[in-house]
């Protein structure tokens, strides 16, 4: 999807990736910070859970098995009911970041999987702040991370 470098071998594959996602989703529910991204998961936490780690997949350069599962990922489209400002993407980036850092052992490895987590999340932003869209702010989908959306689209 977006990195055809080998980060997902170099990762560790699917093993790693399961247990990302796996401690992703307790710092999910652990961090007070997180309780309303948590909460706006519709589906069950095992559900999410394997969505997540199919996604992952394909976004570190790995087998596509989201397609396969689920449809194209259009990911910014599938979350745009949900109002993902600046609070809501740094609450969903601690969760990972944390998740990376018990996951993850090489520094090095880690910040470039961080890096590349990071630009997708600000991607995901819909909103600059509470009920003002980020794309009527204009500052949405710029530079990188719209290169990414356009990656995860054609791919």
């Amino acid at each position: 999807m977006s990195n055809t470098s080998g980060l997902y071998a170099r990762l560790g594959g699917a093993a790693t990736l399961d247990q990302l996602a796996a401690r992703f989703y307790v710092w999910m529910r652990e961090l007070p910070e997180a309780a309303a991204v948590h909460a706006m998961h519709q589906m069950s936490l095992d559900q999410v859970e394997a969505r997540l780690r199919a996604f992952l997949s394909a976004f570190f350069g790995g087998p596509d098995e989201y397609r396969a599962r689920y449809g194209e990922p259009m990911m910014r489209r599938r979350h745009l009911a949900f109002a993902i400002g600046p609070g809501e993407r740094d609450a969903w980036l601690a969760c990972m970041q944390r998740a990376l850092d018990e996951v993850v052992a090489d520094t090095t490895l880690r910040a470039e999987a961080y890096a590349q987590i990071a630009a997708f999340a600000e991607h995901m932003r819909n909103r600059e702040v509470a009920g003002v869209s980020a794309h009527e702010s204009g500052s949405a989908c710029t530079g990188r991370s719209h290169a990414l959306h356009i990656v995860a689209a054609k791919s």
